[in-house]
């Protein structure tokens, strides 16, 4: 049996701009660094490509200017919107989207959730709350309020203050700002019916109670620029969510048509080494930060795009449970080969039985994220593509 089981390499490639083949770059890549690594590629083996550059070569960008148009022409015209729990509360994620939409407003009424957004960037200490007796499930802050209790509090990670933030990339864009608190969606009716609902996982639901309780006109983030304005790109599922900032200007959206970039690599790695490695698009992981409580997940989903074999979730057995209890009376050797019949001839849906107890059944793709955008970061290790090897073997594989 060999030593090893899971290996994770960051795979180093040029500087990827718009138009560039990516496909190419991703085999040549991932090729050169196995050769280098001495890295045998097996069937299964996964090769991971961060959605970053898969927009980047597809020049999937959009501008503040052609938002604030996709804005008026869903609503009518420049009107007074409501935008309902920004979520990241954040420069990298909404500062554009807010431009753009201010762009395309004549005033922009925000709510925002306290004392933290839905991915857990907190606005102020939590313990605020408890020294000025503030139910924040109930009452609804005026900015001034805000300001009063809390306008001196910054961002634990960037020093900002966002409230003063947001108000400023309103006005800047030429709209009168306001700024509310609640984390109730509906408070934003006693300002305006026309609203963008901001937050990401629980967007559909925060869409519904607004529509149930009076609102007129109502988009979430994911439904604006669906579709190209004026030649920009576009996400036909996602939209706005899962963008980022490119320049002062520009966005660079969730990448589009993920599904021909993947399958255009598993073919040519097959063509290349005859093996059948499976290939995704992986954007956050979906993990949650220790010391500042955030969801790290930002984007609509960890994996946009992947190839066929890497559907489900896993059927594995928990060693150290097998071990204590119904191989107890084992050691060495003969406890090897007892764990390893176990796993060869484990049932095909282990849910709910007490081997499972532990383990994490959740989908291929969000572990396979999760691993992949620890192992590339998002700073300068110039590493977007990860190649995984080992990662469906088990105790038993030889």
């Amino acid at each position: 049996m060999r030593s090893y089981g899971t290996c994770v390499y960051g795979v180093r490639t040029p500087v990827i701009k718009s138009g560039d083949d990516l496909a190419s770059i991703v085999v040549d890549s991932v090729l050169r660094t196995a050769e280098e690594r001495k890295v045998a590629l097996k069937d299964r083996d996964v090769v991971a490509i961060t959605e970053a550059v898969v927009g980047i070569s597809q020049g999937n960008y959009a501008t503040v200017g052609q938002i604030g148009k996709d804005i008026q022409n869903k609503f009518g015209g420049k009107k007074h919107i409501g935008i309902v729990f920004p979520t990241p509360v954040s420069r990298n994620r909404f500062s554009l989207i807010l431009r753009g939409i201010a762009n395309g407003a004549k005033k922009v009424t925000i709510l925002m959730a306290y004392p933290e957004d839905e991915v857990g960037n907190n606005l102020f200490d939590e313990e605020l709350l408890y020294k000025y007796n503030i139910n924040p499930w109930g009452e609804v802050l005026t900015e001034e309020e805000y300001d009063k209790y809390f306008g001196k509090e910054l961002h634990v990670f960037t020093g900002v203050n966002y409230v003063k933030y947001f108000r400023e990339i309103v006005e800047n864009a030429g709209a009168e700002a306001e700024i509310i608190f609640s984390n109730r969606p509906t408070a934003i009716l006693d300002y305006t019916k026309n609203i963008i609902v901001a937050n990401i996982h629980k967007r559909e639901r925060t869409k519904k109670i607004l529509a149930q309780n009076g609102a007129e006109i109502i988009y979430k983030t994911d439904e604006i620029l669906r579709e190209s304005v004026d030649g920009s790109g576009y996400n036909s599922k996602y939209g706005l969510l899962g963008s980022n900032k490119a320049t002062e200007d520009t966005v660079k959206l969730f990448p589009e048509h993920g599904d021909k970039v993947v399958e255009a690599v598993q073919k040519s790695l097959f063509e290349k080494t005859g093996k059948k490695i499976e290939v995704m698009v992986y954007g956050d992981g979906a993990f949650k930060d220790p010391v500042g409580g955030i969801w790290e997940l930002a984007d609509p989903v960890v994996s946009p795009a992947y190839t066929s074999g890497l559907e489900g979730t896993p059927n594995e057995l928990k060693l150290k449970y097998i071990a204590d209890n119904d191989l107890s009376n084992l050691k060495g050797e003969a406890l090897a080969n007892a764990m390893r019949d176990k796993i060869k001839n484990k049932a095909d849906n282990l849910k709910g039985t007490n081997a499972t107890l532990g383990t994490t059944p959740r989908r291929y793709t969000d572990l396979l994220g999760s691993l992949s955008d620890l192992t590339s970061g998002s700073g300068d290790k110039g590493t977007p593509v990860v190649l995984i090897t080992g990662y469906f073997d088990n105790y038993a594989t030889e």
